[in-house]
């Protein structure tokens, strides 16, 4: 545990001072189970036998500024010289019926503080100061074999916090873990529990989820065991989309394989898409999700999916905003699902540049992701036709680059703005002031920069033309 015998000396320090108190306190959770999987702790969770009145004096005695927004629940914040610490009072959760946050009880031991933690792999403790392990349930042998077990029975836990269901998937995403069997077992019989949770609860372990190193992992098990179904019901619909006849590709696997791709498709801290990127996963995860309503037989044996990329973008947008996603990335992802078929269609390199304009124009700030997204979308085992995809993308991002450098595409305007078309129409600002300015907008995506001059000419020839001209 050398990570754990390098912890910052003030928390030392601080656990000296609780002990001096009477108090036992200990890192616990997260932190204990990071330091043998050999990865420095993000945070430092400490419980403690301490009230969150005493934990809130012994921390202020510190040093510490202290915050207490998780008193309700034992947790009480500080801060001392950058290193931020988080409190608990050892305690047991249970859901009463009906509500839909858990009641709260203060225990009276270490022991029992951790037999009501979610999983045995982070029901594990280092007494502090002296850095003694606490074990009771055998974590360290599930990390070692990486598995996800309940420190009590999973049905049990999960009857206790349901939310817990959603941290399964969570863990098996962000660790790579398998669950046993009974944890298997208890998320199938108990996904409708789930639905005493908060949304804004569920959405948080979602998101968690996704920017796993491992999301695919993470979302077959909600599907396999029917959580899916209660809490992301449009990827569960997928898999009847099954074809026993093969006239069209497995939806959900492929759904899948696209997200697999798109995480491969991020780029480091320094690149236009920095992984891990929730816009992009959840658009890949959600791209298909209109298909269902969409599918038709048609004659000749073959298989339709028309607009799906429409009716995928209401679902998605419905679905984020029932899981309380904040405004912007459901408007994002949304798009990014309306947009994702756009590229099909110019295979053969005919697009106009007026067309390539409109992609980068619709696309926006989320072009770089749009890249990536209709990459990853490309799971053909042919690959005769998978190269031709991908030169036929390769060129049109060939063709963006040029006209960007060209005519600084990202930020296409009219040649004219607002305030010179009032000039030279002799109009206010109103309505008519944005007609006339989406009439250049056109002019220009059709054929690029027009120049003062001829733009001027092309706006009297138009407002010759409206009724409000002679008026």
């Amino acid at each position: 545990m050398k990570v754990l015998a390098d912890l910052p000396r003030p928390v030392l320090d601080l656990a000296a001072a609780f002990v001096d108190a009477g108090e036992e306190i200990a890192l616990v959770g997260g932190p204990v189970r990071d330091a043998f999987l050999e990865v420095p702790p993000k945070d430092i969770d400490l419980t403690t036998s301490a009230t969150p009145e005493d934990t809130e004096r012994l921390l202020r005695a510190w040093g510490a500024r202290t915050w207490d927004m998780g008193r309700e629940f034992g947790t009480i914040g500080g801060a001392r010289a950058g290193l931020e610490v988080e409190v608990t009072t050892y305690r047991t959760d249970e859901y009463e019926v009906g509500s839909r946050k858990p009641a709260v009880a203060f225990g009276d031991s270490l022991e029992g503080d951790l037999s009501r933690r979610d999983f045995t792999v982070n029901a594990m403790a280092v007494r502090l100061p002296g850095l003694e392990l606490v074990d009771p349930h055998d974590g360290l042998g599930d990390l070692a074999r990486g598995v996800l077990r309940t420190p009590v029975t999973a049905e049990q836990s999960f009857d206790d916090d349901p939310l817990r269901i959603m941290r399964a998937a969570r863990f098996a995403a962000q660790l790579g873990f398998d669950v046993v069997g009974d944890v298997r077992e208890a998320m199938t019989a108990m996904a409708s529990r789930l639905e005493i949770v908060s949304a804004e609860r569920v959405r948080a372990e979602l998101e968690r989820l996704l920017v796993g190193d491992h999301p695919r992992a993470g979302l077959r098990l909600l599907v396999d065991t029917g959580v899916a179904e209660v809490v992301l019901p449009e990827l569960a619909l997928l898999r009847e989309t099954v074809d026993e006849h093969g006239r069209h590709k497995d939806v959900y696997e492929h759904t899948l394989t696209v997200l697999d791709q798109a995480v491969d498709l991020e780029t480091g801290p320094d690149g236009p898409v920095p992984g891990p990127d929730l816009v992009l996963r959840l658009a890949a995860v959600m791209h298909d999700v209109g298909k269902p309503a969409t599918r038709r037989f048609e004659p000749g044996g073959g298989v339709s999916f028309h607009h799906h990329e429409l009716v995928g973008a209401k679902l998605t947008a419905k679905r984020m905003r029932a899981l309380t996603f904040d405004k912007q990335t459901t408007k994002d992802v949304a798009r990014l699902v309306e947009l994702h078929l756009r590229f099909h269609g110019y295979g053969d390199g005919a697009w106009t540049d007026s067309a390539v304009r409109r992609y980068v124009t619709d696309a926006g700030p989320l072009l770089e992701r749009l890249h990536r997204l209709t990459r990853a979308d490309s799971t053909t085992r042919n690959r005769r036709k998978a190269a031709r995809l991908s030169a036929a993308y390769d060129d049109l991002e060939r063709r963006i680059e040029e006209l960007a450098e060209a005519e600084e595409l990202a930020a296409i305007r009219p040649d004219l703005d607002g305030s010179r078309i009032m000039e030279l129409l002799g109009i206010s600002p109103g309505p008519l002031v944005g007609r006339a300015y989406q009439h250049l907008l056109a002019l220009r995506m059709e054929e690029g920069p027009l120049g003062d001059e001829r733009a001027e000419a092309e706006l009297l020839a138009w407002w010759a033309e409206q009724p409000e001209s002679s008026a």
